[in-house]
Formats: C-alpha cells, structure tokens, sequence
C-alpha cells in the first residue's frame, strides 16, 4: 500500500491513555490466537520430558513462543492494514482505527520478534530457536505477504506455522525431534483447517470485500463444508496414531483422541447437513468445537503424562 493510500483512509488518532496504548499494543499480538498457540506447546514439552520439564524451562519456552507468535501477528496486522479497514471484524484494530502508527507497529512487531529469539537462544535449544525463527517467517512473509490474498490454499499453508509451537516445544526439551512430535504436530495441523473455515465461513462477505480468496469466498459452502469434514476425520485419523507413537501414554489419551475426535467429526458432519438443507448454518458451532477440542485434548495429554 502506498503512503498517499495511508493518508487518505487514515483517521484522526483518539487520545488515550498510557494503560490503554499498551493494551493497543497488546492487542496487535492477538493474545487470544496466542493463547491457544500456547495450550499445545506446554503439552509437548511435558511429553518430550516425560513429566515436568523445569519451571525455567517452561517459562522461557511460553514466553519465547509467546513473542515470536505475537511477532508474526503484529507484523500481520501491520500488513494487511488495509484490508483490515474493509472487514467489520477488524476495522477496529489498532491500526485501522488510527490508534497506532503503522511504522510503530512494524518495529513493534520486530522487536518482539528479536527478543522472543534471543529468550528462546539463550534458555532453549538452538533447533528449538530455529524453529521458532522460521515459524516467524512463514506466518508473517510466507503466508501474509505472499500467498494469503494470491490463492485458496493459503489457510493450509498458514497451517504450518500455526503448528509449530508443537514443534518448539519438543525441540526447547530435548535439542531434536522424534515421532510422537510429528503426530501432535500433524494432529494441530489438521484440526486448524475446520476451525477456520469454520469462522472464514461466518466472515465471507467481508472477506469477499477484502478481495481475500478464502476457500469460503471462491468455493461454494458445501465444498467448504465437505473439506471440513476430511480434514475433522484427517484430525481424528492422525490422532489416533499418538499412543503407537508416544509409549508413556495410556488409555487416559487413548479415550480422549477418540471421543474428542469423534466429536469433532460428528460436529463437522453436522455443519455440512445444515448447509445442505439450506437452514442457517452456524459455523461458529463449529469454531467453538475446535477450541474446546484442542483444548481438552491437550488437558488429557499433560494428565497421562502425569498419571
């Protein structure tokens, strides 16, 4: 975008308060996409280690994780400013709405992410720091600048980073990556596909005014809803390969990667239906299953590990 384009969209900043430019800054990190990040990362350290990894450890791994991930998104955000100021769902952003200068945000999101490399550098694992390096990259030039608005596949792409903390995790533990990491890995990967579709499926109007080619914007509801479904019985399949891959769990993880899984499939199916009959189709329900799934799949993996 140019610098003329800038000036004549920008908005007169609203005066704020120290507390509130702060939580501005915060909020360009997207804190909640960052917490569910996290959720996967303390598991895999815990399976890597076979219990506790240290509370030192732990602590620089989720922080380090947590401002490489709030890097990448802030330089997302600083990106796609401009389609941000299209979409009812972030027009209200920081940047958008005139709160923060996008040069600011820019060396924020720089910064952070320098700071989360030389955290995770000096406490972690160099392949862990690694990765960590390369999930920046792929999240905010690989998926932002290059392929999100050039094809439909970028949600698949943006999956690979997405994924990642799985990775670091394991890696900031023991220096390398095995199998049981690659699972999990496979699983997040996956599960993400139906639980943004789910959401870009909820927005696809705004995405359509962005000129954003989400698969729900360039393929009909029932396409989407149907490569939901494969990638929820893609999760389920995948999942099912965490106890063959991981000796230290049981039937505690076994349970929960059939039930849960199953439960995401069965919510995918049912998300198909209602688009099929024509009814309102409410993919938020869907997108509410995800979280709770990962969620509750990653409590189940630190508990068997723990039994």
């Amino acid at each position: 975008m140019t610098a003329i384009a800038d000036r004549a969209v920008s908005r007169p900043r609203p005066l704020r308060s120290t507390g509130g430019t702060v939580a501005a800054y915060v909020s360009l990190t997207k804190p909640k996409l960052v917490e569910l990040l996290l959720v996967t990362t303390l598991p895999a350290m815990m399976l890597a280690a076979g219990g506790w990894p240290g509370t030192g450890l732990v602590v620089a791994t989720l922080v380090g994780g947590m401002l490489a991930a709030g890097a990448a998104n802030t330089i997302n955000c600083w990106y796609d400013r401009d389609i941000d100021r299209l979409m009812s769902r972030t027009r209200d952003r920081p940047i958008p709405s005139g709160v923060i200068a996008p040069r600011n945000a820019l060396v924020f999101g720089v910064l952070l992410a320098w700071v989360s490399l030389i955290l995770l550098g000096l406490f972690t694992t160099p392949l862990a720091t690694a990765l960590a390096a390369a999930a920046v990259l792929a999240y905010s030039v690989l998926y932002t600048m290059v392929l999100k608005r050039r094809t439909r596949h970028n949600t698949v792409f943006g999956g690979l980073p997405g994924a990642a903390p799985v990775l670091i995790g394991w890696a900031a533990v023991t220096g390398s990556l095995d199998w049981p990491a690659f699972v999990f890995f496979g699983i997040v990967f996956c599960w993400q596909m139906p639980h943004f579709w789910a959401l870009a499926s909820r927005f696809r109007f705004d995405y359509f005014r962005a000129g954003v080619p989400m698969l729900s914007v360039v393929a009909g509801p029932v396409t989407v809803g149907r490569q939901s479904v494969a990638w929820a019985w893609g999760t389920l399949g995948t999942s099912l390969l965490m106890v063959p891959a991981t000796p230290q769990l049981g039937w505690v993880t076994g349970l929960a990667t059939l039930g849960l899984g199953a439960w995401y499939v069965a919510e995918s199916h049912a998300w198909l239906r209602r688009i099929k009959a024509g009814v309102p189709d409410r993919p938020m329900r869907l997108f509410s299953v995800s979280i709770t799934y990962m969620t509750l799949l990653s409590i189940a993996l630190v508990a068997d590990v723990l039994v």
